[in-house]
């Protein structure tokens, strides 16, 4: 592995990103948590980024199997059996609804001798989606919209998304009921929380209409009279000791921690010495990189002439409040408001990226920036405080072209950030 310092400082970044992702990867994870295929009728469904990957992966241990998996756009991969459905994602669409609708009939009838194999991953939320009540898609949509655009943490988000369905919150396991279910969860949550991936379809849960009653009002949102109508009483959200999750298992197979530490294991490879600032990082994307470009100038400080360089690495979930009409998602606002603080500080390198490669709503992945970023500004006729104030970090960064862009990653373990810094001269 070519140092650091011998090498461009964005390349050596975008390597640890690329472990980051790889160690996250389905075709590694999935086949090492599969029990041998078991005898009679196996069912395969699933929903999120990464799921179809997933598929791909058990049949490439179990061979054809009979199922339905919802993906984003763009992530479909090929199957022998288990069938593949895009749908939208972070908003949900008409096409997750009546994919949810035909994973549930598919779920109908099902034995207690038959073996259901659920495959969970990030972005699960908004691709297995079927309204409780009277909520329509379009009500159903304006209510995701206005979270994402608040700011809320996306454990409060998920909180909601739980008692205006009728699959979160361990319903689609209580569909399959009395069958046996494995599920497997590649986990995007702060925490790695079984309850939280993709809002626990398969996991009973505490929380009340109460709860998602005191959501709406902390983040002033207005909810329609069918929201309204369904918080206002009990919804079918199961209680962790419900008995219809009596035979289900969940196991998390990859996690932030796994791909910080594969990571890490590169930097140190490197030379690098490695500090993790934690895999579960959350708050608002700016406030967390001033703290991050604080802590990254006083390390710098404390360096001798000549020391081996030192990689901070983080992963979590941040969140933008919107307040402007640009466009950008929480890891290239957090590099941008970085850049903007560092202000061209000599020897601190960053990347910002979300493993799923989808920042926000774009298909960005996040950005690099380094000293020259406020030159490179500049010389692009771009001003940081101005696309910050505006929400508008993918642009700003479009302008310099210091985006990351690898595309779908068939993953999501959340957000991946490392910053090199560079001993004084």
């Amino acid at each position: 592995m070519t140092a650091p310092l011998a090498s461009s400082p964005a390349t050596f970044l975008r390597g640890l990103f690329d472990a980051a992702v790889a160690a996250a990867d389905p075709m590694r994870t999935v086949p090492a948590a599969l029990p041998p295929k078991p005898p009679g009728r196996v069912l395969v469904i699933g929903a999120g980024k990464a799921s179809a990957r997933m598929a791909e992966a058990v049949e490439s241990a179990w061979g054809p199997c009979e199922g339905l998996v919802i993906t984003r756009y763009g992530y479909a991969r090929p199957t022998q059996g288990i069938e593949i459905v895009e749908a939208a994602h972070p908003v949900p669409d008409a096409a997750g609804v009546a994919a949810t609708d035909r994973m549930l009939a598919l779920l109908d009838g099902v034995g207690e001798d038959d073996f259901v194999l659920a495959l969970i991953s990030g972005g699960g939320s908004a691709l297995l989606i079927r309204p409780a009540g009277a909520i329509t898609l379009a009500e159903k949509q304006k209510v995701n919209a206005d979270l994402l655009a608040s700011g809320a943490p996306i454990g409060q988000m998920n909180t909601l998304r739980k008692h205006l369905s009728r699959v979160k919150g361990g319903q689609l396991a209580a569909a399959a009921h009395p069958a046996r279910m494995l599920a497997l969860m590649i986990s995007d949550v702060p925490g790695d929380d079984p309850a939280s991936i993709a809002s626990g379809p398969t996991v009973g849960d505490i929380t009340t209409p109460a709860d998602a009653r005191a959501i709406l009002d902390r983040w002033e949102i207005t909810p329609p009279a069918s929201v309204a109508a369904v918080l206002a009483g009990e919804t079918g959200v199961l209680r962790p000791d419900d008995p219809r999750l009596a035979r289900i298992e969940n196991r998390v197979i990859a996690a932030p921690s796994q791909s910080l530490a594969a990571a890490a294991g590169i930097a140190r490879a490197s030379g690098c010495r490695v500090k993790i600032l934690g895999d579960a990082l959350e708050g608002e994307a700016r406030a967390l990189a001033a703290d991050h470009a604080a802590l990254a100038l006083a390390r710098q400080a404390a360096m001798a002439p000549g020391a081996a360089p030192l990689v901070l690495l983080s992963g979590g979930e941040c969140t933008v409040t919107r307040r402007g009409d640009g466009i950008g998602g929480p890891n290239a606002e957090y590099a941008l408001a970085m850049a903007a603080t560092l202000d061209g500080a000599p020897g601190i390198h960053a990347i910002a990226c979300d493993t799923d490669g989808v920042d926000g709503a774009a298909e960005v992945a996040g950005a690099v920036i380094g000293p020259d970023t406020p030159a490179k500004a500049r010389a692009a006729g771009r001003d940081m405080a101005e696309a910050l104030a505006d929400n508008d970090s993918h642009g700003f960064f479009a302008a310099l072209g210091d985006q990351v862009i690898p595309g779908p990653t068939l993953t999501n373990v959340n957000d991946f950030r490392a910053i090199l810094i560079l001993p004084p001269a």
